[in-house]
């Protein structure tokens, strides 16, 4: 790669201190694609273009890329960079050994977005390997993967750490709500345009409702500030509403407040639901776009209970870590309790203000989707008209969801037979179309080029979960009945698909006796044989499911009986009824 005099130019603002600019000039763009012709690349995941971006306009000031090992450690250790700048969270990019193979100190490689755009340029400096064991511990504080991030870290991100000299081509590029899309120095000058001196950020991955509203006014009052509302919109919490739903949801909102005292602005951070570092970390990127405050809320990050049951952070951790450094991080810290409605005096106060004998209320996000779900009323005490509209625009009650029942058992089990059943059935029901996605008939028309190999076997699950997902978000119904022998792969199809609508796994526990008695086509006699290979329940493991809906063993039930059993459950759970369309 052609030397430059300096990757990193930095601008300075009235509204906070430098920021990192890694973005080169067009002629030095065009030259670095020029210069890629051979290089080897590597396309960026969701997570690495959205910390590319924030690299690279400078909200994660003062890093000036990926982390070496050095910075790495130290961040881990001690939630400081080298240079002893304060800096909670590692911002690493992980690849694959496949990838890392072809590279070595003085490689330079092509990063990439999903559609093959060269967005930068690495300078290949480090090649390490990371204790992900003692990453988990430091970062999480735990290593459990029912959290999100520890569950990323340990089953997504890649196993080889790259760090290197960072040419930044252009940033990605967003389609949506460009004018809220702000870089820090764009967001910094339209503070000094709007003559704003002092700004409390409000970070959010939520709807708002009547709560957030009043917290926020209150932290803009008593910081004599005025407003950013701040929301996430590039990875949050699997399961969390998706963020078009929620920037229509904020631009509702917004016209709550009082005439030029709040603005919107959207960040697209990755965000690691790490709690108290995670709250650290989101201080200092909002210092970086020019605010002065920023609000602490109660389990700010928190990813809620871990398979213990118990939560992984206390309510106000968070607080208490960003307090302990407010002076060094030069940003105000507006701390605050649980909003909860006060019935008898109609507002909202901190639970900490409520007089005592007072009732209040409130309502879980967990309470608010099972309304949704149900098609019940939101109360006007707990959100506004407008964005309880937009909830229900995107989140319609299940009787008008799109759904994907998916089968799991051994061959000869029933599934295929069942499966059949159950697209007559719903077809009488009427109201959505239905698709079945056979095992068999998946393999001849989608996957015929697959063997039967676990990687092959799992690749051909996430192809039928690919297009369940893309039939339940346009409001169909989908049944997939593939062996699916691996708990792993299951559990990522349901990830694929419960975003979009509902998703019902259905196990056929027929026992592998009963499956070979019925054997018509004799492929447990020749795997017995050793004729047929990697075959599931004899050659290859059958991994039952710990997390079906339905459970049915066709030893005991006929095909027609099995299918009404999951029609049952349906019915049960609203996916079926007088209010399907």
């Amino acid at each position: 790669m052609e030397e430059i005099e300096t990757v990193a130019e930095h601008l300075i603002s009235p509204h906070g201190g430098t920021l990192v600019d890694l973005v080169v000039s067009e002629g030095r763009a065009a030259e670095v694609k020029a210069e890629s012709k051979d290089w080897p690349s590597w396309d960026l995941s969701q997570r690495q273009l959205c910390d590319l971006e924030l690299l690279a306009n400078g909200a994660f000031s003062p890093l000036q890329g990926f982390m070496g090992e050095e910075a790495y450690t130290s961040v881990l250790e001690s939630m400081r960079l080298p240079g002893g700048a304060l800096w909670p969270m590692p911002v690493t990019l992980d690849i694959s050994e496949e990838a890392a193979a072809g590279l070595s100190a003085g490689s330079s490689l092509a990063l990439r977005d999903q559609e093959g755009v060269m967005l930068a340029a690495l300078e290949v400096e480090e090649i390490y390997r990371p204790d992900k064991q003692a990453e988990a511990k430091a970062v999480f504080g735990t290593t459990d993967k029912t959290h999100p991030g520890v569950a990323y870290l340990f089953d997504k991100a890649g196993p080889v750490y790259v760090a290197g000299r960072l040419e930044v081509l252009s940033l990605p590029h967003h389609y949506d709500y460009k004018a809220l899309r702000l870089t820090p120095a764009e967001m910094r000058d339209q503070f000094s345009r709007l003559g704003w001196s002092k700004v409390v950020a409000f970070q959010t991955r939520n709807p708002m409702h009547r709560a957030h509203v009043e917290l926020t006014t209150r932290a803009a009052k008593a910081a004599g500030a005025n407003l950013l509302v701040h929301p996430v919109v590039g990875m949050t919490k699997p399961g969390d509403v998706d963020h078009h739903t929620r920037v229509r949801c904020y631009q509702a909102v917004m016209k709550g407040y009082p005439h030029a005292t709040a603005t919107l602005a959207l960040l697209g951070l990755a965000m690691r639901m790490a709690g108290p570092r995670e709250a650290l970390w989101h201080a200092i990127v909002r210092k970086n776009f020019g605010a002065s405050h920023f609000i602490i809320g109660r389990d700010h990050a928190g990813p809620g209970k871990g398979a213990d049951g118990v939560a992984f952070y206390g309510p106000y951790d968070a607080q208490a870590l960003v307090l302990e450094h407010s002076d060094e991080l030069g940003i105000g810290v507006v701390p605050f309790q649980q909003m909860v409605y006060v019935e008898d005096r109609d507002e909202y106060m901190p639970v900490d203000e409520v007089p005592k004998g007072s009732r209040t209320l409130d309502i879980s996000g967990t309470e608010l989707r099972r309304r949704l779900a149900e098609g019940r009323e939101v109360p006007s005490w707990f959100t506004f008209p407008e964005v309880a509209a937009e909830l229900r625009r995107s989140y319609p009650p299940r009787a008008r969801q799109g759904f994907t029942v998916f089968f799991t058992g051994l061959s000869g089990s029933g599934k295929s037979t069942i499966a059949s059943v159950l697209l007559t059935k719903l077809l009488e029901e009427g109201g959505r179309p239905v698709t079945l996605l056979d095992g068999d008939i998946v393999r001849k028309h989608l996957s015929s080029e697959l063997g039967f190999s676990k990687e092959h076997r799992d690749t051909n699950i996430r192809r039928i979960g690919w297009v369940a997902s893309e039939i339940t978000k346009n409001g169909g119904i989908a049944i997939c009945a593939p062996i699916a022998p691996y708990e792993a792969v299951r559990k990522e199809v349901r990830e694929m698909v419960e975003p979009t609508g509902g998703f019902i796994l259905v196990h056929v526990s027929t026992a592998i006796e009963v499956c070979e008695a019925r054997d018509r086509k004799g492929l447990y006699a020749k795997a017995r044989a050793g004729i047929v290979k990697e075959f599931t329940g004899i050659s290859d493991p059958y991994e039952e499911p710990t997390d079906a809906e339905v459970t049915i063993d066709t030893a005991d039930l006929s095909a027609e009986e099995a299918a009404q059993v999951i029609m049952v459950h349906l019915q049960a759970e609203g996916y079926l009824g007088p209010s399907a369309p």
